[in-house]
């Protein structure tokens, strides 16, 4: 099986899903104030779902329709989240896609390892354009995406369902042109 290569930050280590992550991805996501941030994780978090999600992330990244990291911290290698580079490799785009343990909100972690992805999006996978979406209402979402350096890009009235109820989601975005331009100490 191929794997995703490691990307390493001053604190973090992003590396492929392993199925040792089974029990931490299962506890972590599991929370309710983490699913109810995300359009697709379910709640309750069932035995196996971790699994199935270990596996349809294998075959996403087998596919070249995306790369999914589990994020580390480096010191003790704690599994405390993940995020996802989903593809287009025609039109040369990626969405982006994270989510944070409850338990490490708040400390920086996420903007970390999305930058790392966004860097290695743009320097190894030479994509021309980046994205992202997050539910209005999230927004510590938004402020990880404004940290990264992505625009603001508009409003998507009810744009995915969420148990039963439509959500509007805001839209950030970033060209390899603006990505460039930045300066690299405060990205």
């Amino acid at each position: 099986m191929r794997t995703a290569p490691p990307l390493l930050t001053k604190r973090l280590l992003l590396r492929s899903l392993m199925f040792e992550d089974v029990e931490d991805i299962q506890r972590l996501a599991g929370e309710y104030d983490v699913a109810a941030t995300l359009c697709y994780m379910p709640h309750p978090y069932e035995d196996g779902m971790a699994e199935e999600w270990i596996r349809a992330c294998s075959e996403k990244f087998e596919k070249d329709k995306a790369l999914n990291f589990a994020i580390t911290r480096r010191p003790d290698r704690n599994f405390i989240g993940a995020i996802e580079l989903r593809l287009d490799r025609e039109i040369e785009n990626g969405e982006l896609g994270f989510w944070i343990g409850k338990p490490y909100w708040g400390c920086g972690y996420c903007t970390e390892a999305a930058k790392a992805v966004v860097a290695y999006s743009f320097k190894v996978l030479k994509l021309d354009r980046i994205c992202a979406y997050h539910f209005e209402k999230n927004l510590a979402s938004g402020r990880v995406l404004q940290k990264i350096g992505m625009r603001y890009e508009g409003r998507l009235e009810k744009f995915v369902q969420k148990r039963n109820q439509c959500e509007d989601s805001t839209g950030y975005g970033m060209r390899k042109a603006d990505y460039d331009l930045q300066d690299p100490i405060s990205v």
